[in-house]
């Protein structure tokens, strides 16, 4: 199979490294609880005396069920931080959020990284910053703010298309499309999606194509229906969103050139889902 846009390191198991809050590896058994999990062991505690020892903890899940009650993907993100809670009450959010379906990590610009955890209830997110542990907070909406600050300040708005190696076949025109198609992308417009697994690109031009828009800032991985890598690149506006097998072996690899990939972000339908299942909890387990 020919390259994908984006290929593992010579020895390396992941083409990516994504590391979830509390995970050292992705391979590694989670310390989170998955939401059946967390719900039972919420059952075995008492709710009068979680209430006593907890009433910051309690007090917050009220309000971010209530956040996601009222949020819309078009409206700004809401933001809880934890810096007010103790170490038990910070363990009780984390049973009751759990890990969802996306994580990823953002290079911020002084090295470090901040490390994103999407919860068991959809569009709720754990946000933690490398450089300061006792920095995290939760985040309501489709995909934490500074994902989107770092796709537009942490990339480049315009590049250049050098002299094509000997070998190239396609890569001109392509990237040629990608930088009329990024420079003119607004919000509100449908991504445009540009499939390298149908399109005749060879080795070279694959390497041309890496080389000239480079990588970006986000990594994120999806672990919904299969698993779905997405990397920005260093164009603003250009994603690299690869789909594997089980045998991690690449089946679709894009470019799509538009805002965050919607295999990683909420939707207003999550935000129902969610506010509905999280008020269920605090009602079965907190009152």
């Amino acid at each position: 199979m020919k390259a994908g846009f984006w290929t593992a390191p010579e020895g390396a198991e992941q083409p990516i490294n994504v590391f979830p809050i509390g995970d050292e590896n992705l391979n590694a058994t989670s310390g989170s609880l998955t939401a059946a999990g967390a719900l039972a062991k919420l059952a075995t505690l008492d709710s009068a005396e979680l209430a006593r020892i907890c009433p910051n903890a309690i007090e917050l899940l009220s309000k971010v069920a209530a956040a996601i009650a009222s949020q819309k993907a078009d409206m700004p993100m809401q933001l809880f931080r934890l810096g007010n809670l103790n170490d038990l009450e910070r363990k009780l959010i984390a049973d009751v959020m759990g890990e969802g379906e996306v994580a990823g990590v953002v290079a911020l610009p002084d090295g470090s990284l901040a490390q994103i955890q999407e919860s068991v209830l959809a569009g709720i997110w754990r946000v933690r910053l490398e450089s300061d542990a006792n920095h995290e907070y939760l985040e309501v909406g489709p995909i934490p703010e500074i994902v989107k600050r770092a796709a537009a300040d942490l990339t480049a708005a315009d590049f250049e298309i050098g002299q094509a190696p000997e070998g190239a076949m396609n890569v001109l025109p392509v990237l040629a499309e990608i930088r009329e198609r990024a420079l003119a992308w607004r919000p509100g417009i449908r991504s445009q999606i540009i499939n390298f697994t149908l399109l005749p690109m060879s080795p070279v031009d694959m390497s041309f194509l890496q080389d000239t828009i480079k990588n970006g800032p986000i990594q994120l991985v999806s672990r919904g229906y299969g698993t779905c890598r997405v990397l920005s690149t260093g164009i603003r506006n250009v994603w690299s969103v690869q789909f594997f097998n089980a045998m991690d072996t690449i089946i679709l690899d894009t470019l799509e050139v538009g805002g965050v990939p919607t295999v990683a972000i909420a939707a207003d339908e999550d935000f129902e889902d969610s506010a509905e299942r999280l008020q269920e909890i605090i009602e079965a387990y907190f009152k």
